[in-house]
């Protein structure tokens, strides 16, 4: 059963409150995680971040635009790609994350769905697990978050969820979230330090992507915060007929009426994008100018 309190929770004395365990909040501004591959073949951006040093400079960059969280992946997870070992996957990670973690002054998520690759991560010092396959792929996984005291980060991706009738697709993640929490509560990992993420493009049609869209406050109406990643997706493809790198208007338009419908956080690529858009959107919602 999905506890009932919510996971905004308040940090240490005279913090700002902590969204899952990720992050401060700047005020009550929606958080920005960015999205950056340490891999020759994500489908959008596949290649262009795989030596170190180019990483390690975008990762600089991202922050000066505005991350709040840096999440940093070694392995695709587009359709089709081949899976890699753990070895492999720490051997792209380790010189990104060894040199980025002391200097970046905000929290680093690792994204991946191996237990021994978000072991050695934490150990580097990332404070955050985050798992596409909402812990299922490997459970070792949930044990490891649980004793760094990591924030975790449950992704939905269910085989053969295409299947699924469109009026389905809610039920069905709402149970995923519920089994998926009890296990990661009854392995350690706090109630205040989890975080859902629906899977857009994660084994959905582009009809469920949308359902899911639409229907984002009964996610959040479990109780935690929910993360969207929509970004540079196949369905807003099918949409605007726009190739990966053409789909940034499509993607803000995705995340600002993710943030409407209740997401506590966005992952993005185009970070100086979403952070502008972002802020006025907060703006004009509170009818207030940004303090900074």
């Amino acid at each position: 059963m999905m506890p009932s309190a919510t996971a905004i929770s308040s940090g240490p004395s005279g913090a700002k409150p902590l969204v899952g365990g990720m992050a401060p909040a700047r005020d009550d501004r929606a958080l920005l995680m960015s999205a950056l591959n340490v891999t020759p073949d994500s489908f959008s951006d596949g290649g262009h971040y795989f030596d170190p040093d180019t990483a390690i400079a975008r990762a600089r960059d991202m922050i000066a635009e505005g991350a709040d969280i840096l999440d940093i992946g070694g392995e695709s997870t587009r359709p089709g790609s081949a899976e890699i070992s753990a070895e492999e996957e720490l051997a792209r990670l380790g010189p990104v994350l060894e040199a980025v973690i002391p200097e970046c002054g905000v929290p680093v998520s690792i994204d991946t769905y191996k237990g021994a690759t978000a072991q050695a991560a934490l150990k580097a010092g990332a404070a955050i697990v985050n798992d596409v396959w909402g812990f299922t792929r490997d459970p070792s996984i949930i044990k490891v978050t649980a004793e760094h005291g990591a924030a975790g980060i449950i992704g939905h991706w269910e085989p053969d969820l295409v299947k699924e009738p469109d009026d389905e697709i809610i039920p069905r993640m709402k149970a995923f979230f519920s089994a998926q929490v009890e296990k990661s509560l009854a392995a350690g990992i706090a109630e205040d330090r989890i975080t859902l993420d629906p899977g857009i493009g994660f084994g959905k049609t582009p009809a469920q992507n949308l359902v899911i869209l639409h229907r984002l406050p009964e996610i959040c109406a479990l109780g935690f915060p929910v993360l969207v990643g929509a970004s540079r997706k196949r369905f807003i493809g099918e949409i605007t007929g726009r190739e990966p790198l053409e789909r940034l208007a499509g993607t803000v338009s995705a995340h600002l009426m993710a943030v409407a419908n209740g997401a506590a956080a966005i992952r993005a690529h185009d970070v100086a994008t979403h952070h502008d858009a972002m802020r006025v959107m907060h703006a004009i919602q509170t009818q207030t100018m940004p303090a900074e």
